[in-house]
């Protein structure tokens, strides 16, 4: 059974994550072509999504927590490079929230059966959290406490389309990534060793 402490090994692994978090929502500063509409693509879930299968539940959902309290705190880490606790109000702020949260539960199928199927699963299963919980509180932040005239339930869901193909698309090539990744690297590794 693993210890309930993190080891220098977590710690490494953990803060990994939060530098690829970071990277991943400001791809754009890299690579400015990677727009859908005018409005930047990140690879937030992609690396959440990840954290949970490369990691487990726990330090996968740790290392993104720890990645949206910098952010809060008021490191320019979130998208656009922004970050400090005026995001708690921003329409996407329930994005971040998901992160960690599915985090948690694409590493809980994960560590069920390590192989193909199961983390696809666990990576689709990710992607439904992610927006579900993303979506409904971009639809109730522009209804109820972002100013302007709203928008419609639909249309909220509707714009997340061209974002929820890339994501789902994604969400496959981190379930092959990381499968790869435990054949050939992970198995051998105190991550691993210690469960």
């Amino acid at each position: 059974m693993k210890s309930s402490r993190l080891s220098a090994y977590d710690i490494t692994l953990g803060s990994l994550f939060v530098a690829l978090m970071a990277i991943g929502a400001n791809i754009t500063a890299f690579m400015p072509f990677l727009q859908v509409m005018g409005v930047p693509l990140t690879l937030q879930t992609f690396f959440a999504i990840l954290a949970g299968l490369v990691l487990g539940s726990r330090l996968g959902a740790f290392s993104v927590l720890v990645y949206a309290l910098l952010g809060l705190a008021g490191a320019p880490i979130f998208a656009g490079f922004s970050g400090g606790i005026s995001v708690l109000i921003s329409p996407t702020f329930g994005f971040i929230v998901s992160y960690v949260i599915l985090a948690f539960f694409v590493g809980k199928i994960a560590e069920s059966k390590r192989n193909l199927p199961t983390y696809i699963t666990a990576a689709l299963v990710g992607i439904v959290l992610n927006y579900f919980i993303g979506v409904n509180l971009f639809y109730l932040a522009l209804n109820f406490w972002v100013g302007g005239d709203g928008i419609g339930f639909v249309l909220a869901w509707s714009s997340m389309v061209p974002f929820l193909i890339k994501d789902i698309g994604l969400a496959i090539v981190a379930a092959y990534f990381a499968i790869r990744l435990e054949r050939t690297l992970l198995q051998r590794t105190p991550l691993r060793q210690a469960a």
